[in-house]
């Protein structure tokens, strides 16, 4: 049947000389994915460019074909970039678009595209190629967040707050040592970014639907001019496997769980009943009622966007959990969790690194804070074991020591050297240096300690490592 007299023949679907009816319009609405996945369009030009050189190459398209398919494809940039480019329902998806313009405007060439490919492979390419840039970029956005955290630890090495646990007052820590927890958690981040890159870096092309393909492709050269590090080896695997997928959002989850942490402790220390911080105003929003208030509002979206990203990697497990080799429709659904983990930890990332930039400890405050719980317990403790007790036996004295002054309404360091003779008659003079805020930080001062000196050593490994 000639496209004159087929009724399917404007319809601009793959198939659709198979059918005899046309898509219903609510099906068409269902399964098309182009509302979405266009933002694939500058990595599906990419692939498609290097599969037809490959394809010129290796003699399965004129070296004519070749140059009208890089000339109707760099109109389509120029029209998708300018926002001239249709993007039609008809067409489903970002790559069926792209292929029909190209056609209307270079004619067969654009329809010899497809040699050895099917959108398969072509989708699993696509999707690794936009992947890989958007892990570059998070990974430049991650050491932005870092060089902010080291600089404020520097800035605060020797600046005192409590250290909790359970939330309760435990020991003095240099606010910098604090800071400095997190760019540990934020290295991991990207150091897991780094190793799923590897993975994701590998090219499905020329795996076609499922089983190869007879064309003789070059794959190998595909890979270099993308760029890639490695081919998927088996044609089944590399149209179904969304593994990539997958572990990138468990490391996003995981980074945004970092931030969460990060933000529940910027909004205790904001709050009246800390005072520790003061975030810039251009980061927080007040109430419609109480013109006191400043609320923290990044931090509290950043925490509540955390609880999205991971529900991201529950939907792309159940997702793959289900289904036979190799590829189905299913692998549709892949796309919005895994785009959204993206746009939601850059997004975050960048609003983060501005925003501590900004950030303003409160050393008063957190001191006062550190003065309270008996927070030098533990530094009297080792006190009487350089004097010869056990520890155990130490830790037992200094919970005595400890009661006595609840029992009057002191702390610990206010204690006077008679008092705590009464308790230990180890105890001499020199024992208010230990019991104080700075001397129970600088005795903590071996590798990974809170001592400010240790503190700055750690600074410059970062500096270091962050430069590298």
């Amino acid at each position: 049947m000639s496209s004159s007299t087929n009724p399917l023949a404007n319809k601009a679907q793959a198939w659709s000389a198979l059918f005899a009816e046309p898509m219903s319009e609510l099906v068409q609405r269902y399964t098309a994915s182009v509302g979405f996945d266009q933002r694939l369009w500058r990595a599906d030009i990419q692939g498609s460019l290097a599969h037809a050189e490959m394809l010129e190459a290796q003699g399965l398209i004129s070296a004519e074909d070749g140059a009208e398919i890089r000339r109707g494809m760099a109109a389509i940039t120029a029209e998708i970039e300018s926002g001239a480019f249709e993007w039609k329902l008809a067409l489903e998806d970002v790559h069926l678009n792209i292929e029909a313009r190209l056609t209307e405007l270079v004619g067969l060439a654009g329809k010899r595209l497809h040699t050895g490919r099917s959108r398969n492979d072509q989708v699993a390419t696509d999707v690794r190629l936009w992947l890989r840039d958007e892990i570059d970029g998070l990974l430049a956005l991650l050491g932005t967040l870092q060089r902010v955290l080291v600089d404020q630890a520097e800035r605060h090495a020797d600046t005192v707050m409590p250290g909790f646990t359970h939330l309760q007052v435990a020991q003095p820590v240099s606010f910098g040592h604090h800071l400095l927890a997190y760019v540990e958690m934020f290295a991991r981040d990207a150091e897991r970014l780094a190793d799923v890159r590897k993975r994701v870096n590998r090219l499905p092309l020329g795996a076609a639907a499922l089983a190869g393909t007879p064309y003789p492709l070059d794959r190998e050269r595909v890979a270099r001019t993308l760029g890639m590090d490695g081919l998927c080896q088996n044609s089944l695997d590399a149209v179904s496997d969304r593994d990539f997928a997958i572990e990138f959002t468990a490391a996003a989850a995981l980074g945004m769980v970092h931030i969460s942490r990060l933000s529940e402790e910027l909004v205790l220390w904001m709050s009246q009943n800390f005072g520790f911080v003061k975030l810039p105003d251009r980061f927080c929003t007040g109430s419609s009622i109480m013109p006191q208030k400043k609320n923290p509002d990044v931090p509290e979206l950043a925490r509540g966007k955390s609880g999205r990203v991971v529900g991201h990697l529950m939907g792309l497990i159940t997702l793959m959990k289900g289904q036979p080799l190799a590829y189905n429709k299913d692998n549709q659904e892949d796309k919005e969790p895994l785009f959204d983990s993206v746009d939601t930890w850059r997004d975050t990332l960048r609003i983060f690194a501005e925003m501590l930039a900004g950030l303003q400890a409160v050393p008063e405050a957190m001191r006062a804070a550190a003065s309270r719980g008996h927070a030098t317990a533990t530094d009297l403790a080792d006190y009487l074991v350089r004097k010869g007790a056990a520890f155990r036996d130490a830790h037992e004295t200094v919970a005595h020591a400890v009661r006595t002054a609840s029992e009057q309404g002191k702390e610990l360091a206010a204690l006077t050297l008679e008092q705590l003779q009464a308790i230990d008659t180890r105890i001499e003079a020199d024992v208010f240096g230990p019991l104080s805020l700075e001397g129970s930080l600088a005795a903590r001062k071996g590798l990974g300690g809170t001592a400010p000196d240790q503190v700055i050593a750690q600074v410059r490994r970062h500096r270091s490592r962050l430069q590298a």
